[in-house]
């Protein structure tokens, strides 16, 4: 009976230590902090710097380089055409949906929360919609809006929609840059004329299909 007994003790004992063993060997490794915000850019970068909004006193923290001028773009156009942009009307803190973790990027921004709140959809009027899609299609589609997400909508969202080193980025920004050495601040474009809302179309049911 002893010899039943400590053999069975033993049992138990090896038993206890390969359970261990296999429990400490199967246990989820902790997840790693993410280094890239949703549309593939890097976090944290040290060429994020804020920029201020040509026609307005608002800032945003941007990417330099070929980000800085299409999205200052977009903005000084939004600026001038749709809403005049103030102090207080520029936000990138990240909430609950994905995409906002490209603030952190340099890479997007968000013009009056309070007014293009996450979800809400149809803030924009006719004429308000028709220059933003004209300015999309200026940018070539390297930048997204925020009304075009199917699933957590944000209308004041605008966001670079190719990764690093795009290429087609590259040549935006160059055409951008050619533009503002001829062209005065302010002066608008040809936004309702039959071809650019014809381009801008095409665009939109791009963007939206994807969306």
């Amino acid at each position: 009976m002893t010899e039943h007994r400590l053999g069975r003790r033993r049992f138990l004992g090896v038993a206890g230590v390969v359970a261990a063993a296999t429990t400490v060997g199967f246990a989820p490794a902790a997840s790693a902090a993410p280094t890239a915000s949703a549309n593939g850019w890097p976090l944290g970068h040290k060429d994020i710097v804020r920029h201020t909004i040509e026609g307005s006193g608002a800032t945003m923290a941007l990417r330099s380089g070929d980000v800085a001028t299409v999205l200052l773009h977009v903005a000084r156009r939004y600026n001038y055409e749709i809403a005049t942009i103030g102090l207080a009307h520029i936000s990138q803190v990240a909430g609950t949906a994905p995409f906002e973790t490209n603030y952190a990027s340099g890479t997007a921004f968000a013009i009056r929360p309070d007014l293009y709140p996450l979800g809400v959809k149809g803030n924009l009027f006719p004429a308000e919609l028709l220059v933003l899609r004209d300015i999309l299609a200026e940018c070539d589609g390297v930048v997204r809006w925020g009304g075009d997400f199917k699933r957590s909508p944000k209308e004041g969202h605008f966001q670079i929609d190719v990764p690093p080193g795009s290429p087609r980025l590259a040549a935006t920004a160059r055409k951008i840059n050619g533009w503002r050495q001829g062209k005065a601040a302010g002066a608008p474009p040809e936004a309702f004329s039959k071809a650019r809302t014809a381009e801008a179309e095409v665009l939109a049911r791009r963007q939206i299909a994807t969306g």
